[in-house]
């Protein structure tokens, strides 16, 4: 091993780090609390120490000295402990402080110890499980269980719960293809929280890209393994959510944890007076027109994908592709296809970032799946009354205007973690996050139903039409061509009390298991089960077979799909006919 990392050999492991423009690196020993500084010798932009007795189970980080001049991008501050963006284990979690931002104050008692792991086995990673075509189900890992009543009150919350037999069992009932974990790397609450006793509770504010958080995995590397071997053992494959575009490092001002005390000018992109560009709204981008940020990204993928993951689902993933603007060729796209192991896996796009000209649905390369708002947004508009028939069809069959090609790369979806919970769509007028202490000004602005009162009711008309509305447009989902996805808990009818931006709301993230809608819940298993017997729907290959009629069985013409008030259709695909009959409020299957 030449790169950065920890290679251990017999009675010893070498150190290297990445730090160009530090005038001192120290390798930073832990044995309980004691710290034993050792020296690193530069080799280029590496520094490199070999350490005697430093085996699997030794903590350590690093400290960096130099110049402090965050203006010019340099955050050197030999008073910080630094975590080894190469980390695999830490031995807690990261925990905010106002002291991580301020220079020449200690963060020994504040920042986790990376743990040296035990030479890798070379074992040949099974197949990716997961195909196109099937149901992704979305899951916050600590919010899905944390309430569990079947799973041991030890495991809930953890990665380990994922593999009781009591959740494979539901996940098996949907017919779930993969599971999608929402980040399970370690992360830290955006400074903001603690002051108004809020946490993160999603994860996407992430240090450490190989490091499980410890509250997840406390069980570390060997708990994923265990659980994506369970899964898999059920027909389940499990995909990984990474945020790969920032880091919780922040803004200016922000904490000094890794890459921003090593390598900060080369991982972060900056404009030419040394700002940092925010093309995440996160305060920082990482900047993949380096070719170090691109290794460590890599290093990750491939880290993950050994240890049985079928892909991954990039959050804003517009950033891995900007040089600085979008380039669908991008380096660290074209690394990942030519990868013989990355290149054998799932990889699924959130294409949008808040930069300029960030949106790019659709434009991903061959190959890659794409999460689609433009389905999402569409579906709700027609069942909503408000919206046309003809780009419903186009949606529903897997959007060819969006992404042509030989097939849909679509992942469809009528809500997701990032917006309201599907029942609080039909529910809420506007959102509600004042929860959240940011006066309401935060979560995005979604168009939603007024069906005769805001919130819960008890006017049985209004818990009625909510109910049909629900299930025409989980009907419509799981009726649809090509990949989809549900959000773990709105097969049942989840509600997030009118909050679309629940990200530092933990208990709001929590299942509620003992209270759900089994009847709403069986209404999804039936349909899950419909779409199982119709290949013809499940398939992301255009249809070349559809026959559409009106609802009163004759051939749609140009101007019934153009009809502003066209009541719905009906749609022949194989041996199933499926009939979306908006007056009625319904979507009914026959075949």
């Amino acid at each position: 091993m030449t790169g950065p990392g920890v290679d251990v050999r017999a009675g010893a492991a070498r150190f290297a780090v990445r730090a160009p423009d530090a005038d001192a690196v120290w390798l930073c020993l832990f044995d309980d609390a004691a710290e034993r500084r050792l020296p690193m010798h530069r080799d280029g932009d590496l520094w490199t120490a070999h350490a005697a007795g430093a085996g699997p189970g030794m903590r350590y980080g690093y400290r960096a000295d130099g110049r402090w001049d965050p203006d010019a991008g340099l955050w050197f501050d030999s008073a910080k402990l630094l975590v080894d963006p190469y980390a695999i284990e830490l031995d807690r979690r990261f925990r905010y402080d106002p002291r991580l931002s301020a220079f020449g104050t200690d963060t020994a008692d504040l920042v986790p110890r990376a743990i040296v792991q035990p030479p890798a086995m070379a074992v040949e990673p099974p197949p990716a499980l997961f195909r196109p075509g099937g149901l992704i189900y979305e899951v916050n890992v600590r919010g899905f269980t944390a309430r569990h009543p079947d799973v041991p009150p030890t495991i809930r919350g953890t990665i380990a719960a994922l593999a009781h037999p009591a959740v494979i069992a539901h996940l098996r009932r949907l017919r779930v293809a993969a599971i999608e974990l929402m980040p399970v790397v370690a992360w830290i609450d955006e400074r903001h929280l603690p002051p108004l006793g809020l946490a993160n509770a999603w994860g996407y504010n992430p240090v450490a890209p190989m490091a499980l958080d410890p509250g997840l995995a406390p069980g570390g590397v060997a708990e994923l393994c265990d659980t994506v071997a369970a899964l898999r053992a059920a027909g389940i494959g499990v995909l990984l959510d990474l945020v790969f575009n920032h880091t919780g490092e922040s803004d200016r001002a922000g904490p000094v944890l890794s890459l921003r005390g090593l390598d900060a000018r080369d991982a972060f992109a900056s404009a030419p007076d040394g700002a940092l560009i925010n093309d995440t709204g996160c305060g920082n981008t990482l900047d993949f027109a380096s070719p170090h940020v691109r290794a460590l990204a890599l290093a990750s993928l491939r880290h993950f994908a050994r240890l049985g993951v079928d892909g991954f689902r990039f959050d804003l993933a517009p950033v891995l592709a900007r040089g600085p603007g979008f380039d669908p060729a991008a380096p660290f796209l074209a690394e990942v296809a030519a990868d013989p192991l990355l290149s054998t896996r799932v990889m699924i796009a959130e294409p949008w970032d808040v930069g300029p000209g960030g949106y790019r649905l659709g434009q991903f390369p061959d190959g890659w799946l794409e999460w689609n708002d433009r389905y999402r947004d569409d579906v709700r508009r027609f069942w909503r009354g408000d919206g046309g028939a003809g780009v419903f069809a186009t949606r529903i069959c897997g959007s060819a205007d969006l992404f042509g090609g030989a097939t849909s790369r679509s992942v469809s979806f009528v809500a997701a973690h990032d917006g309201a919970a599907l029942a609080d769509v039909v529910s809420y007028v506007d959102k509600h996050n004042e929860a959240n202490g940011e006066g309401n000004r935060d979560g995005g602005h979604e168009p939603r139903w007024n069906n005769g009162a805001e919130g819960l009711s008890d006017d049985p008309a209004i818990v009625a039409a909510r109910a049909l509305d629900i299930r025409a447009l989980l009907a419509t989902l799981f009726l649809s061509r090509g990949t989809i996805q549900v959000t773990a808990g709105d097969e049942w009818g989840r509600t997030q009390s009118g909050n679309n931006n629940a990200y530092a709301q933990a208990e709001m993230v929590e299942l509620d298991w003992i209270a759900r809608d089994r009847d709403l819940e069986a209404f999804v298993i039936a349909l899950a089960d419909v779409r199982a017997r119709h290949p013809a729907i499940m398939s992301p290959e255009w249809p070349c077979d559809a026959r559409w009629l009106t609802l009163d069985g004759q051939p749609m013409t140009p101007a019934d799909w153009e009809a502003p008030d066209c009541p719905g259709f009906e749609l022949r695909l194989g041996a199933a006919a499926l009939r979306f009959d908006r007056r009625a409020r319904r979507v009914f299957v026959s075949g």
